[in-house]
């Protein structure tokens, strides 16, 4: 029974430098489990209760994804609609109402800088803004959120840059279960 899942939804996760830093970082620490959603489910079909159990056996959880297009990954959304409906509108007495209080954080990496997601920048909106509807529906379903942990520019960092945010990663993790360890 882990004690932190982080579910992966990396279309190309093998590609993605910053992505396996973080999660190289991440296995360093007891009690993670990691499951490379896309990996699990590349048609898209998400055994829902496969999910639901993984979630149900979680101290803590966390959603990390790149950033495309403004939003999460398709697979995100098809997971929200498989599992999170199922929990809290299907099956709320036995199954939503025993994920409540899981405390919740998302890790997302973005290509441009962090100047490029502002009022004046290319992309207009922060993005902890962009993220407001995985706030909502954390919200939504009594998941305390915690603030993201974002990390910018990310297809642009050079051996020592992915080292330093692995480490920062594994360190923000570190906290985040430490804060919300189970008694």
């Amino acid at each position: 029974m882990p004690g932190t899942s982080i579910l992966v939804f990396h279309p190309y996760l093998s590609r993605s430098r910053a992505n396996s830093a973080w999660l190289a970082a991440a296995r360093t620490l007891p009690g993670v489990e990691i499951a490379d959603m896309y990996a699990l489910y590349p048609a898209q079909q998400i055994d829902a209760d496969r999910e639901v159990a993984r979630l149900l056996s979680a101290d803590r959880i966390v959603i990390q994804f790149p950033v495309q297009w403004y939003s999460t990954p398709p697979l995100v959304k098809a997971w929200q609609d498989a599992v999170l409906t199922r929990m809290f509108y299907l099956s709320y007495e036995s199954e939503g109402r025993r994920l409540e209080g899981t405390p919740l954080m998302v890790a997302a990496t973005a290509g441009n800088v962090p100047a490029a997601y502002s009022g004046e920048g290319v992309n207009l909106f922060p993005l902890e803004e962009l993220l407001r509807p995985l706030e909502a529906s954390a919200h939504r379903c009594g998941l305390p959120w915690s603030a993201p942990h974002l990390l910018y520019a990310a297809d642009k960092l050079d051996e020592r840059a992915l080292r330093a945010a692995g480490d920062s990663y594994a360190a923000r993790l570190g906290e985040w279960i430490a804060l919300n360890a189970a008694t």
